[in-house]
């Protein structure tokens, strides 16, 4: 048993694509990222683009224009966004005027503000983090590693280690004869948001959601991103029955969740299904496909519902 303490069904895809450049006349060189600060992707709609870097000059540009230091293309990125100045040896960010606002750490940049050692600069639907010091070369390999495995904007799992936990779970489960469940769940009409109120404030909800499930869950679970707007939800040594009640705790959580976006609030419901693991799943999709079919007749049947 658990321990109590412890839409439209098409997935929503983002049209626009990211390039990122390097800032003009920089060779990114590990004895130049010491001397100054440097950033990094680490969340975009390209995948092509996570990982890339760039030396800061003074001052660094950012926008959707051709004529900035770094080119971040998208409908949520203004022509010109922000901008990265040095003073006395410390950098500022310094926003543009943007329409969809430069955020720091989540928090939205009114004038300027200082950047510390590993802050996460949002511009559109992109987040870059910002090294700086001595170290900064072992940061960026160890961001690197991170980014395997942690989905960036909900600090989710991927779906790549989903699978591979899924698998070691249903072997633990299977050799010691325990109960394990699996709760895929989904945001209901999350392209409305997407499509009505923008990028921005569709990324501000998965991250909030997923901050939220992330607090009512034991530390042996596992919450990860399967795609869009699906999660999946891990629950080792619990019953379907016990699995039901979490998912229905969560359900209700969201339902009543305040979630809030630049003064507007959003209403915000999920579905979700549910499975058990049983000696006949021979690998991790075959829990993830039933779960999901659980899922889906979940929306089938009204939607903000358990299956």
């Amino acid at each position: 048993m658990r321990d109590p303490e412890g839409d439209d069904f098409d997935d929503d895809a983002e049209s626009a694509k990211t390039r990122v450049t390097h800032p003009r006349g920089q060779k990114v060189l590990g004895s130049v990222l010491a001397q100054g600060g440097c950033l990094v992707v680490i969340y975009t709609s390209d995948p092509t683009q996570l990982g890339k870097r760039f030396v800061l000059v003074n001052p660094t540009r950012i926008g959707r224009g051709e004529e900035n230091q770094i080119v971040l293309e998208g409908d949520s990125v203004s022509r010109r966004h922000c901008v990265i100045e040095e003073r006395n040896d410390t950098w500022w960010c310094a926003d543009q005027r943007s329409t969809n606002g430069t955020y720091v750490n989540d928090e939205r940049v009114v004038s300027e503000r200082k950047l510390e050692n590993g802050d996460r600069m949002k511009i559109g639907s992109n987040i870059l983090k910002y090294f700086a010091g001595d170290d900064v070369e072992a940061l960026y390999h160890e961001e690197i590693y991170r980014m395997t495995i942690i989905d960036a904007l909900t600090g989710a799992y991927l779906k790549r280690y989903l699978l591979e936990h899924l698998e070691k779970e249903m072997g633990r489960a299977r050799r010691h004869e325990r109960d394990l469940s699996l709760m895929m769940f989904d945001l209901d009409h999350f392209k409305r948001i997407n499509d009505e109120r923008g990028h921005v404030t569709g990324d501000h909800v998965l991250k909030e959601v997923a901050r939220l499930v992330l607090g009512r869950l034991r530390p042996s679970d596992v919450l990860a991103r399967y795609g869009g707007e699906e999660f999946a939800v891990v629950l080792p040594e619990t019953s379907l029955e016990a699995a039901r009640t979490v998912a229905e705790g969560l359900r209700a959580s969201i339902e009543s969740a305040s979630f809030e976006f630049q003064g507007e609030r959003i209403p915000v419901t999920i579905s979700c299904g549910l499975t058990l693991f049983t000696k006949t799943d021979k690998s991790a999709p075959d829990m993830i496909q039933r779960a999901d079919e659980r899922l889906y007749a979940a929306k089938r049947g009204g939607r903000n519902r358990v299956e």
